[in-house]
């Protein structure tokens, strides 16, 4: 099995506004930059397109260890999920899971692969995350031509 390393990030302007996503892949010394956006969307929608479009883009099951800047996707699919999913789709205050499309889909696409789930400091220095932001806010200038919110 292939060992892969992804960093994902979000960007949006206003919450919800434009927003942005972006992906770095490395395997071995190949590296692969993804970026896209949504007209209207929040940042928790873009972080979590951010990992589903970085496991999306692996065409057979690998190894991936996968960096992420946002607690919520990180403790959302290592510590709420199960949780989620054994509540019908409501937190523990009952109240609906926000992203639930989201989270299912990423949740599928993660099925796929071996995905150790890492959680960096963002705006910290660190080179793949800082690249990942860019990307992101990439993504979400070229719908608005705006810049990081």
């Amino acid at each position: 099995m292939r060992s892969v390393k992804a960093y994902t990030d979000g960007a949006c302007s206003g919450n919800p506004g434009p927003g942005g996503w972006g992906v770095v892949l490395q395997f071995g010394d190949h590296e692969r930059e993804l970026k896209g956006g949504e007209s209207e969307t929040t940042n928790n929608r873009m972080e979590l397109t951010a990992a589903i479009e970085a496991l999306k883009a692996l065409k057979e099951p690998c190894r991936i260890a996968l960096t992420t800047d946002s607690t919520y996707v990180k403790d959302g699919i290592t510590k709420w999920l199960s949780n989620w999913k054994r509540n019908g789709w409501k937190t523990a205050a009952k109240k609906p899971v926000k992203n639930q499309d989201l989270w299912q889909q990423l949740e599928h696409c993660a099925a796929q692969h071996t995905v150790e789930w890492l959680w960096v400091k963002g705006h910290s220095g660190h080179p793949e995350n800082e690249r990942a932001d860019t990307l992101a806010n990439e993504g979400m200038s070229a719908l608005k031509g705006t810049t990081r919110g």
